[in-house]
């Protein structure tokens, strides 16, 4: 499924935030989009999500490196399912693998938007600790 538009658009979102364009970033996410910060912090809106980018780079020592190892789409007419397992790295991090699960919406003029950015997946639904 690496040739769907979802899918190539994931790994554009990646470059983006590897390279901290956060600008660019933005074209991504649908205006009134959801980004799980981490289980029990979400940022919603682009300006929130921007913000969230900077704080998470600045945490990271602006070394943060994000990937997909692998992505699956479902779609259904203008509704697109992504899972995929996302792979973290910085430089004082362990290198982490995610089971992501990412919602996008199309537009009427065709152009895919990620709504719900959850690079947690169902790790949501653990106890927090």
């Amino acid at each position: 499924m690496q040739d769907h538009p979802v899918a190539q658009l994931i790994a554009a979102a990646d470059a983006a935030i590897n390279a901290q364009d956060f600008e660019r970033l933005m074209d991504f996410y649908a205006d009134d989009a959801v980004l799980v910060i981490r289980p029990g912090l979400n940022a919603c809106g682009k300006e929130q999500i921007r913000q969230a980018f900077i704080a998470i780079a600045a945490h990271f020592n602006h070394s943060l490196q994000v990937s997909q190892d692998a992505v699956h789409i479902l779609h259904s007419g203008a509704s697109a399912l992504a899972l995929a397992k996302t792979r973290l790295k910085a430089d004082e991090l362990d290198e982490i693998t995610r089971d992501a699960t990412y919602v996008f919406a199309q537009d009427t003029d065709g152009a895919w938007r990620c709504t719900i950015d959850n690079s947690y997946g169902h790790q949501l639904l653990e106890p927090q600790q």
